[in-house]
């Protein structure tokens, strides 16, 4: 078997390196437009930061595993293959703001049905809303080529950070297809990948459109918990619960269990917002108003968080950071990853240069370039408040306050007390993830504010 992925991103890069190494008699290829990301996969210094990815390429790359710009010959080759593009929200038309922009969908579609080459599986690994493989089967039947093209839903579940782990033991690994003979063959030579290495208990066959609205779901019913103990946080703060203490109370109930109740400034990456935008999207579509306006206030209250978290920053410091130093440790989504996308990050950091308060930014994994982009300042702009550190130590160094925006691992081994010497009186320390022990801080000298803590 030949399989061909295009996308070499966050889902198709990793995806396809396990499969790879799981299935040593499959090659494996990821094609891409982007020159450079195509280049850097098959270097030293990966686009994508995964614990444990870069392992994985270096034994597979070269043997059963290959990135290539050659995008039809590839294409052409393959007996499987899957779409792994970014769909994002709509920025544009009918549906801005909230429908999915599937150009990048459509346009394989038809780079697959020009290439021709034989029949063909085509599977979405995309997250696209529920009815793109109507589009997708349409735009393959209508080439008119004399091949035969099966379309399966194959979503991903990947949790960035541990992509690699949720790859190698995965919750489940979810497949939709037509009901129809060809369908169902189409469905267990997807399924005979996965099988080399995933219990058959644990692969899930559906129909097509089952399947694509169940990843829109899991990733809103994942967001959904996280809004919610972020909502309780705000009554913690005013009630002097902790919303750690009430987190595991109602967590250690099996009906609810303690997975995503982690309070934080707020949810991020490239899936929930996204997913969520576009379900309430849908459900305005098919006349569910009610329903898009409930999904819709898990969107708000995430906002309401980020915002939330400014404003404790400004009341703590006498209402004004402008001429001020703010330390942000972390500017990814979450740890163990380079991604920003959608990071609470973004939205807290222009709220803080708004306020004219000047910032010293460290994250061990997103770039600088990364960073301007996502706050979308070009190189002469905005550069004279904005210092990029190369420690944790050096970035709160001579600064009026710290700001934890990520929660990794390194910013719990940071010698506070000796970073308080270097800092402006008094000093601030606001855990926008509730990493650290305030009542340490606090008795170190620093003025330490927790999510959810009064």
């Amino acid at each position: 078997m030949k399989i061909c992925c295009i996308g070499a991103g966050y889902v198709g890069g990793p995806t396809m390196a396990m499969i790879a190494q799981k299935c040593p008699n499959i090659s494996v290829t990821v094609v891409d437009l982007n020159d450079q990301r195509i280049a850097d996969w098959n270097s030293g210094q990966l686009p994508v930061y995964e614990p444990g990815l870069q392992s994985i390429v270096e034994n597979t790359r070269g043997k059963n595993l290959f990135f290539s710009t050659d995008i039809d010959q590839n294409l052409q080759a393959a007996d499987v293959i899957f779409i792994s593009v970014n769909t994002p929200t709509k920025d544009y038309g009918s549906g801005a703001g909230q429908a999915a922009d599937l150009r990048f969908v459509e346009s394989c579609a038809r780079r697959i049905a020009e290439a021709g080459g034989g029949d063909k599986v085509v599977v979405e690994k995309s997250t696209v809303p529920v009815r793109t493989a109507q589009m997708v089967n349409e735009i393959l039947q209508g080439a008119q080529n004399g091949f035969t093209y099966q379309v399966v839903s194959n979503p991903e579940f990947l949790a960035e950070g541990t992509a690699m782990v949720d790859l190698e033991c995965p919750d489940r690994v979810l497949i939709g297809g037509e009901k129809t003979d060809a369908g169902n063959a189409a469905v267990e030579k997807v399924v005979s990948i996965y099988a080399n290495w995933v219990d058959h208990d644990r692969i899930i066959t559906t129909n097509l459109w089952s399947s694509e609205l169940s990843k829109l779901t899991a990733n809103a019913f994942l967001a959904q918990r996280i809004s919610s103990i972020n909502a309780i946080s705000a009554l913690c703060e005013e009630t002097g619960a902790d919303v750690d203490e009430v987190a595991k109370a109602i967590g250690m109930d099996s009906r609810i269990g303690a997975k995503f109740l982690k309070s934080s400034i707020g949810f991020g990456g490239s899936c929930f917002q996204k997913d969520i935008l576009n379900l309430t999207y849908l459900c305005s579509h098919f006349g569910l108003p009610e329903v898009a306006g409930y999904w819709d206030q898990v969107i708000s209250m995430n906002e309401y968080q980020k915002e939330r978290f400014v404003r404790r920053i400004l009341d703590a410091m006498h209402n004004t950071i402008s001429g001020k130093q703010i330390a942000v440790l972390g500017f990814a989504f979450k740890k163990d990853t380079n991604d920003a996308r959608e990071s609470p990050a973004i939205g807290i950091c222009k709220r803080l240069l708004e306020e004219k308060g000047s910032l010293r930014i460290y994250d061990p994994q997103v770039s600088r370039e990364s960073i301007l982009s996502c706050l979308g300042i070009k190189d002469d702009d905005g550069k004279d408040r904005l210092t990029f550190c190369d420690s944790a130590e050096q970035a709160c160094s001579g600064t009026h306050a710290i700001a934890i925006l990520t929660e990794w691992d390194e910013f719990k081994e940071i010698d506070y007390k000796e970073v308080l010497g270097t800092m402006h009186r008094p000093a601030h320390l606001f855990d926008g993830r509730n990493l650290l022990e305030l009542d340490k801080l606090i008795d170190m000298g620093y003025r330490a504010f927790g999510i959810g803590k009064a």
